[in-house]
């Protein structure tokens, strides 16, 4: 049997005047995690259109160990501990997958 993969999305709002700040540590901790964690299977972050402080990330992890073992990699670590004052909301959601595709 194989292991069931998680997939979570993450809706996050951010201080509008630390938005840039924001980005640029997430986008440094995607470009990490994709790169060096085997198990972290995709991370894609969004921001709502007129909204931009509203951003949404869909994660996807091989299986519960791998998402547990990205929760305390040094890069993850920095982007939570860098954020933390300008992250004014964030709401974790379990997703079940209906269709997931992507062009290799």
């Amino acid at each position: 049997m194989s292991a069931k993969p998680i997939v979570r999305m993450a809706e996050i709002e951010i201080d509008p005047a630390q938005l840039e700040a924001y980005r640029a540590l997430l986008s440094e901790e995607i470009e990490a995690a994709v790169a060096l964690e085997d198990g972290v299977l995709s991370l894609s972050a969004v921001a709502i259109k007129d909204s931009p402080h509203k951003i949404r990330i869909l994660e996807v992890y091989a299986d519960r160990d791998a998402y547990e073992a990205h929760l305390l990699t040094p890069h993850f670590l920095k982007y939570k501990n860098g954020t933390v004052g300008m992250v004014t909301s964030l709401t974790l959601v379990d997703v079940e997958p209906i269709a997931m595709a992507a062009e290799a």
